[in-house]
C-alpha cells in the first residue's frame, strides 16, 4: 500500500495480479477480491462500483492503483478520468534506440476485426495520444542489441494503448507476448520474467480537499534485476 484516507486508497499492484475479477480468474490473485476480504468500507462490496477500483493495469503491469472508499469518490475520480485531468506516468523498456528522444504518438486504438480479443492501430478505432521521453540506453552484452528506458504520459486510456503505440513506431516493449512477437518474446524472457512495463506515477485533484495529489512507485525488484543482463 502506498497511502490511505478516508477516501482513497492507493495500491502498489504485483506483477500477476488482475485488477477486477471475472469467470476466468478463479485461479490468479485478484485486486477486487484481495479489497473485498481485507476492507469493508462503502464500495469495497460493491459490484456496481467494482469495489471502488477506478481504473485498470494489465496483469503484467506493476504500479499504482487507486481506489475510492465511497460511491462520490469514485464518480468524482471517474470524471477526472474522462475528463483527461488525471495525469499518468508509466515506465517501459523498448527494443532498440527510440529517436527522436521526445515526442508524441497520435494514433486510433480499436478491437482488431478478425481477433476481437487484440487491440492494433485501427482506422476508425478511438483517439489515442501517448508522449514519451527518453532516459536512458542500454544495450546486452552478449547479442549487442539496443533497448531504450522510456517515461510515457498517455493522455487517453485506451486499452494496451501504450504496448500498441510503442509497436507502432517499431519498438516493442521487452517481453511483450502480445506485440513485440512471439520469437522475440521469448528470447527477451530469458533475461526479463515479464513484461517491462511499470505505472509509476499519478496526478488527480483530491476528492475533499480540491487539492492536487502526487503519488509514485519505483522501478520493482524483477524489473531492476533485469537490467543487470544490460548495461548503458
Amino acid at each position: 500500500m502506498i497511502f490511505e484516507d478516508d477516501s482513497l486508497l492507493i495500491l502498489d499492484k504485483p506483477p500477476g495480479w488482475i485488477v477486477n475479477e471475472a469467470a476466468t480468474t478463479k485461479r490468479t490473485p485478484v485486486v477486487q477480491s484481495w479489497v473485498k476480504a481485507n476492507y469493508q468500507f462503502e464500495t469495497a462490496e460493491s459490484r456496481r462500483y467494482r469495489s471502488g477500483i477506478v481504473h485498470r493495469l494489465d496483469k503484467e503491469t506493476s504500479g499504482l492503483l487507486v481506489i475510492a472508499k465511497q460511491e462520490e469518490v469514485f464518480s468524482f475520480l471517474q470524471k477526472q478520468f474522462k475528463q483527461r485531468e488525471v495525469k499518468k506516468v508509466y515506465t517501459a523498456l523498448a527494443h532498440g534506440n527510440v529517436e527522436p528522444e521526445e515526442e508524441t504518438i497520435k494514433v486510433p486504438v480499436g478491437r482488431l476485426m478478425w481477433n476481437r480479443e487484440r487491440f492494433g492501430v485501427m482506422p476508425g478505432g478511438r483517439k489515442a495520444e501517448t508522449r514519451y521521453l527518453l532516459v536512458s540506453r542500454f544495450m546486452a552484452r552478449k547479442s549487442k542489441e539496443t533497448f531504450s528506458m522510456l517515461e510515457l504520459y498517455p493522455k487517453t486510456g485506451r486499452t494496451h494503448q501504450i504496448r500498441i503505440h510503442l509497436k507502432y513506431i517499431g519498438h516493442p516493449i521487452v517481453a511483450d507476448e502480445f506485440y513485440a512477437g512471439r520469437k522475440r518474446a521469448r528470447q527477451d524472457r530469458t533475461w526479463c520474467p515479464r513484461l517491462f512495463l511499470h505505472a509509476s506515477g499519478i496526478e488527480f485533484k483530491h476528492p475533499k480537499t480540491g487539492k492536487r495529489i502526487k503519488f509514485t512507485s519505483e522501478l520493482p525488484e524483477d524489473l531492476k534485476n533485469s537490467l543487470d543482463n544490460l548495461e548503458k
